[in-house]
């Protein structure tokens, strides 16, 4: 129990910052680059290469170079799971992305 305890406590603690999570969010419905991102949630990109290489460091997303860019993409169902939780708890019933039907098809 205390290992399923310290996993979940790490994942919450990356969670647990602004951009992150964000960054996260956007990964629900498939991979994205820096340049989606900075599009997509107006963080700058120094912020984002910081914070994307920390959820990397911490196995939350995964990466796969095309070129010149790097794509990052959730690294477990179980990170989905907890995002599509926090999305059902905290995004309103009347707030629409393209997340939305990919949250609601699991």
């Amino acid at each position: 129990m205390r290992v399923a305890a310290t996993t979940a406590t790490h994942t919450l603690k990356m969670m647990s910052n602004e951009d992150r999570l964000l960054l996260l969010c956007q990964m629900v419905d498939g991979e994205k680059c820096v340049s989606d991102f900075e599009e997509l949630l107006d963080i700058r990109q120094p912020t984002l290469s910081q914070q994307l290489g920390v959820l990397r460091n911490a196995g939350l997303v995964n990466t796969r170079r095309d070129g010149k860019r790097i794509y990052y993409s959730l690294a477990s169902d179980e990170v989905l799971q907890l995002l599509q939780l926090l999305y059902a708890l905290y995004c309103p019933r009347d707030f629409k992305t393209d997340n939305t039907e990919h949250l609601n098809a699991n």
